[in-house]
Parts: structure tokens; sequence; C-alpha cells
């Protein structure tokens, strides 16, 4: 670590050497920490889940997504509370479209959404500049993540950030990438790349906060085949993969669009963990990760968590549960973010089914 090399964003004034303080988990080693996952004859649980803990705090979600330490103490709160195996932060798709220059809307209490369209031409792809990690809220989340890598070190954090494809999505349209990927290749990767540069940016300023890796949401390349996924998403994925990722620094891959058609374009990326949504059959998609890699997943974050009974919601558990029971690199998971309002008698129940089936195997 460089000697305090002092960065101003947004008049937050971030001092890189506090990230020496973070020395128990900060070091941890991740590839060993993944071996030992697999080793273990109990299956740790990793939910995408910080929104119970804003409501924990009595914050809002606009709070939370736009100042760190809010974002923090939501959770810190979370990780007091229940044996998440790791800390994950806000699933926020909206961060680094906002640095680009994108419109944000900011309800009070849901994610923030982009509005528009920032690009509007293959010209405005051209004139497109790579921004500088002092806009919007690149600072914020820096600072959220920092203090909870300083202050979380019972369990690894993972930081999060979106994946090339759908950033691109983001700044051209989501329908409009989809087109352009066939009308003019080479404009849609010349967006590709500008996004793939400012994301290993990102990735290499998240990273010097001491967390210990990222989930990289790419959920907009679920959209495609497996061939136009691997084009389109996993070479730009596996460029960041292959920048950042290390022993101690693990790259997470998530997508939730995901039904089947893009499991494979998703392995050749060559990350350490991969994340799926409540559309894909979970044993499928096990059956395509490699023995080495951590499939994480897939109860469905809304009809399951938010709108189930604690009794569904634990029968569900235990179904995945035991359907997932041949394969130790599964990582018990909701298939994205947790939303807002989700009732934590069905969190609570969600815990009380991961216990009860590891008590079985002993």
């Amino acid at each position: 670590m460089q000697t305090s090399r002092l960065q101003k964003n947004n008049n937050i004034v971030l001092l890189y050497d506090e990230v020496k303080k973070t020395e128990v988990m900060g070091k941890l080693n991740m590839k060993d920490w993944i071996g030992q996952t697999i080793l273990n004859k109990k299956v740790i649980s990793i939910p995408i889940m910080t929104h119970p803990g804003i409501e924990l705090i009595g914050k809002t979600v606009h709070d939370a997504v736009t100042n760190g330490q809010v974002h923090y103490e939501a959770i810190k709160a979370l990780c007091d509370k229940y044996p998440a195996a790791a800390a994950t932060v806000i699933m926020d798709l909206t961060v680094e479209a906002e640095a680009f220059g994108a419109e944000i809307i900011f309800p009070e209490n849901e994610v923030p959404s982009v509005s528009g369209r920032l690009l509007a031409d293959e010209a405005a792809i051209d004139a497109l500049e790579i921004p500088a990690l002092n806009k919007g809220r690149i600072a914020q989340y820096l600072k959220a993540n920092m203090l909870t890598a300083k202050n979380i070190t019972d369990r690894p954090v993972l930081a999060g950030c979106i994946g090339p494809y759908s950033l691109a999505g983001r700044l051209y349209d989501m329908s409009e990438i989809m087109m352009l990927i066939y009308i003019n290749p080479e404009a849609a990767n010349t967006l590709l790349h500008k996004c793939t540069d400012f994301i290993i940016r990102y990735c290499m300023a998240l990273k010097a906060t001491g967390v210990n890796g990222v989930v990289m949401a790419e959920p907009a390349a679920g959209l495609l085949s497996n061939e136009d996924c691997l084009q389109y998403s996993s070479v730009f994925v596996k460029e960041i993969v292959e920048k950042v990722q290390d022993d101690h620094f693990t790259v997470v891959l998530h997508n939730c669009g995901n039904t089947g058609n893009c499991t494979q374009a998703m392995v050749y990326t060559g990350a350490a963990a991969y994340h799926f949504g409540n559309k894909i059959n979970m044993e499928e998609a096990l059956k395509e990760v490699p023995a080495d890699a951590l499939a994480m997943g897939n109860l469905d974050p809304v009809s399951l968590f938010k709108m189930s009974s604690p009794e569904e919601m634990k029968k569900a558990t235990l179904q995945l549960l035991e359907a997932t029971a041949a394969y130790p690199n599964f990582v018990l998971s909701s298939g994205c973010d947790i939303p807002p309002y989700t009732p934590l008698a069905n969190i609570n129940a969600f815990y009380t089914a991961l216990e009860e089936f590891n008590e079985t195997r002993n």
C-alpha cells in the first residue's frame, strides 16, 4: 500500500492509509476460503441482502444509496443479526451509469433507476469519455466498502459492481444495445471496451478499500444466446477477472437473467464464483459450474422472501438444499437482491431451514 495518498471525491477525503487497519479479513486468502467452503460438509449461506438492514437502522433506501456511512451501518446491522458467511453491499446498478453522466431517478424506498438514454447514436459512443472515479456516487460507495472492510472482520466482505454489457445497456438503452450488436457490432464493441475499462478502474479502487471480492451483476447478458453472451459479455468480463481477481480478491459473476441459455458463457469468464437467479434450475446450473468454483443461488427474492409465509419460505429453502445436496460447491442464496420491506420472519425461516438441514449432515 502506498503511503498517505489523499483522493478527494465530492468533498469526501478517502485516506487509503486507513485500509492498512483492515488487517484480519483484508489478508484473507479467498482461494483457500473457497476451497475450505467446498470441503466443509455444512452448507453456507450468502444471501444478497442489504435492504432489511436499512430498515433495521430506521433509514430509507435513498439514505443508503447516497451516504456511505448509512450504507455501512445497514450492512453492519445485518451482520450483527444474521450468520451470513459473507457481507454484501447494495446491488445498485446505477452507480457506474451515473458516473458516465446518465440521469438517475431516486425513489425514497426503492432502488434507483436510470432515466432516459445517455447515448443517442453511434457518434455519441465515439465521443463518450471514460469518467474519473470522482463522479456521481462512486465516492460514497467506496466509503461504504472501506468502512465495512475495516469494521466487519469476522467474514469476507463482497463489494458490488455492474457488468459491462448491462452497463452498456443502461447507457445506450437495453433494447437498442440488443439491436446494435447485430446492426453495428463495431460500435457495440467500442462502447463495451469503454465500459470494461471503467469497471476495471472501479474494481481496483474497490479492491484498495480492503474488501475481499466483488459481486459483478450482469443480468442483461441473460437475455442473449450463449454465443452472443460469450462475444458481448463474457470476453469483457474475462478481461476484468484477469485484471482484478487473485488469491485475495474474488469475482462473483451474477446473472439473474440466465434461464440456462448462457451458463457455459458465464463459466468461460474464469470467475471464482457464480451467482444464479431464480429463473434457472439450480441443479442444471451446478452441472456446468467447475467443481472448484462456488455456485450460489437461487431462491426467489420476491415471491418467496418478500411475499410468501415463513412456512413456505422454510419449505422452499429445504427443497433447494435437498436438491443440491450432491454438490459440495453449492452456496445457499437469494436469486437476486432481497427487496425492501421483506418480512424478517421470512429471513429467519430461511436461516432456520439451513440450520436444520446442516444438523442432518453432521
